[in-house]
């Protein structure tokens, strides 16, 4: 039988007004951000870019977790550039994700070790897992 889950966050924010002149805020007052559609030039965030900032900073600190238990240490310059897109279809829309991870000086198959074991333990890639179209890279 496997242990119980523990909690570790719980995030409450209040929507109003929708993807096009909404305003998202958190409950405890951290996150407080205006949303606007894309090319509307209105002063504003789309919910894909907070997803990609919020998954890719979930995925680095899998990928992190990784080269800890590993006992390596990462560059300074370890990033992961991400990109959510949104396409729709008639009446339907759909997600697709790209990710692009730069571990500067690593061999390559290391790197790929620590990303592959980094997105396995991304809550966020658990929860789309076969859900959305999900490509990982390694920069050049």
């Amino acid at each position: 039988m496997s242990e119980p889950l523990q909690v570790v966050s719980v995030a409450r924010t209040r929507t109003r007004g929708g993807r096009e002149f909404g305003i998202s805020r958190s409950l405890d007052g951290c996150l407080d951000v205006r949303l606007a559609l894309p090319g509307s030039g209105r002063i504003g965030t789309t919910p894909e870019q907070l997803l990609a900032a919020a998954w890719s900073a979930c995925f680095e600190t899998g990928i992190f977790n990784a080269a800890r238990r590993a006992r390596i240490k990462l560059p300074a310059a370890f990033a992961i550039d991400a990109e959510i897109t949104l396409a729709t279809c008639d009446e339907s829309h759909e997600l697709s994700a790209r990710f692009i991870v730069s571990i500067p000086g690593m061999a390559r198959d290391l790197a790929f070790q620590l990303i592959d074991e980094g997105h396995q333990t991304c809550p966020y890639a658990v929860a789309t897992r076969g859900n959305i179209t999900v490509t990982v890279e390694l920069a050049e």
